[in-house]
């Protein structure tokens, strides 16, 4: 009898003790959630302390307007990865999909306002249009690939990379584009909305939607379940495969609305505007807490991202280092986010 009492007690003792392992485990992946959620935040003030001490100039008002406006894009485009991240993906096409929607719409722009000189607002209209239509179908495509033919996103994306890229340099002679109406860069380039400029009032609104979907629809819910553990969800009866495919439509409709907007900045279509914004936009991502793992993500954290992205590289331009240096410490910010996200999933 005695040796049963022991028997049952040390059972009991083993699987309180394997119990507690699960909460112990929770509890520390919540503990390193909540550091790494508020220690960018400080990282941030703390790169702007040190260029600021380095480059007075830094602290100008103007240059915290421009850190602003030119954070707006790359927040757009981190918007547009943490899509395709939260369903366990990348999109390693988005900068030359940039480049073929810029040079793509630059066209028809330039096209029908040579056509039709006296309606340019009709002209812009059709090639935002346009322009949209052409990352709809590189989403599709790419959600086809992965979904329904099960070719891992980064071949997937990796195949569409040098289709967009090939597109893109056909189309345009390897030459940009000119010839776009001016009224496109009046109104989304240097106008205002309620006296803030158009680019982060853009910005805000792609944010916003972004989160409204993310947090409030199904289509939002189901991305997170699918993006924590596909084989339950589908069990579940969720449709993954029409999931990921709208994941990687939204990737590229939101891709298709960073590019418009940086035609607006340039002025023209750009055979090589994708360049490395691909990997500024993961980095953003990543380094701002959405998980490479799937399943978790928030456009704050995108925001986070972008910010500190756009001011490590403003600064590091104030105190004139260079351009191949910076890419260097672009590779290490990206190794650095990968190994905080890893950190925060043990």
């Amino acid at each position: 009898m005695a040796a049963k009492g022991k028997t049952a007690e040390g059972g009991m003792m083993r699987n309180s003790s394997s119990s507690s392992r699960p909460l112990q485990s929770l509890d520390r992946r919540r503990l390193m959630q909540m550091i790494g959620s508020s220690i960018m935040p400080l990282i941030i003030a703390l790169l702007a302390l040190i260029f600021g001490t380095l480059e007075p100039r830094f602290f100008s008002l103007q240059n915290f307007g421009n850190i602003l406006i030119q954070s707006s894009f790359l927040i757009v485009l981190a918007v547009a990865q943490m899509f395709a991240l939260i369903v366990r993906g990348f999109d390693l096409s988005m900068g030359q999909v940039i480049s073929m929607i810029s040079v793509g719409s630059a066209l028809t722009m330039a096209h029908l306002v040579s056509v039709m000189p006296d309606a340019p607002v009709m002209a812009v209209m059709i090639g935002l249009f346009f322009g949209l239509s052409i990352g709809l179908v590189a989403g599709l495509v790419n959600g086809f690939n992965i979904a329904i033919l099960g070719v891992h996103p980064f071949v997937a994306t990796l195949g569409m990379l040098g289709i967009s890229q090939g597109i893109a340099s056909t189309i345009s002679g390897g030459f940009p584009v000119f010839g776009v109406p001016d009224v496109l860069a009046k109104t989304f380039l240097h106008s205002d909305f309620l006296g803030v400029p158009i680019p982060i009032s853009m910005t805000i609104l792609v944010c916003a939607v972004a989160a409204i979907v993310l947090n409030r629809s199904v289509f939002g819910r189901m991305l997170y379940l699918v993006g924590s553990n596909p084989r339950a969800a589908d069990a579940a009866g969720i449709p993954t495969k029409r999931v990921l495919v709208g994941a990687f439509v939204s990737c590229s409709l939101v891709t298709a609305i960073a590019s418009l907007m940086l035609t607006a900045r340039t002025g023209s279509g750009e055979p090589l505007m994708g360049g490395g914004l691909m990997l500024q936009a993961i980095a953003a991502a990543v380094i701002g807490g959405v998980s490479l793992r799937g399943g978790e993500g928030k456009v704050m954290h995108c925001v986070i991202g972008g910010v500190f992205i756009t001011m490590l590289s403003n600064g590091m331009n104030m105190v004139r280092v260079e351009g191949y240096f910076q890419m260097i410490v672009l590779g290490v910010v990206v190794i650095t986010g990968v190994f905080i996200d890893r950190l925060r999933h043990r």
